[in-house]
């Protein structure tokens, strides 16, 4: 569970000092033109270690919290001493899969910017729901919804948010991410797949 808490930390800290020095913060977000153009490549990765505002940071924290620990229990389970390691595959590889259709929509556009976390944390949180469909959520931490219509609801609504790009909001990333969060484990072990199924349809 040490490798949740660690990140943690670290995104808590450098997201601290981003708020502080908003040049920081500037040379850190994502910037597909910037990214494309320059070559500034470390923007695909660092953007995930500011966010916003404290409430941007604390819901995406508060979200890797319950269910990152999980998940490095369950990678720990089924692979072993690489556990850790695909952990950490699933977290940065879910950073740079939540923003490639942002990377080539936005390749010329010099003024969007984005930052946070939260690609990385829906894949960490649709890895749990692959393990374990059934397991309830809790929405607005009230109302229990098992986690397999959770995930469809979520998807649902970050493809039509999408969309309407009606708000301030990455959704196109939260989807991505949740995507690649949900196949990961069948990348690394095929026959996860055939338990997922299983789990799915344990109460027909």
């Amino acid at each position: 569970m040490m490798m949740t808490w660690f990140i943690i930390g670290v995104t808590v800290l450098i997201s601290y000092m981003a708020f502080r020095n908003p040049e920081m913060a500037s040379k850190l977000q994502f910037n597909a033109a910037q990214i494309i153009h320059r070559k500034e490549y470390y923007r695909l990765i660092s953007h995930a270690f500011i966010h916003a505002n404290w409430a941007h940071l604390g819901v995406n924290m508060l979200v890797l919290f319950f269910f990152g620990r999980n998940i490095e229990a369950y990678f720990n389970f089924y692979f072993g001493n690489k556990g850790t390691a695909f952990y950490l595959l699933l977290y940065f590889g879910g950073i740079l899969a939540s923003n490639l259709w942002s990377l080539i929509k936005h390749k010329n556009n010099y003024y969007y910017n984005a930052v946070g976390a939260s690609g990385a944390v829906s894949a960490v949180l649709f890895a749990t729901i692959f393990f374990d469909p059934w397991e309830p959520l809790y929405l607005f931490a009230v109302l229990p919804i098992p986690g397999i219509l959770f995930a469809a609801g979520y998807l649902f609504y970050s493809y039509r948010m999408s969309q309407k790009q009606s708000d301030n909001v990455a959704h196109d990333a939260h989807f991505l991410g949740a995507v690649f969060g949900f196949v990961f484990p069948i990348l690394l072990k095929p026959e996860l797949f055939d338990r997922f199924i299983d789990h799915l349809f344990v109460f027909f």
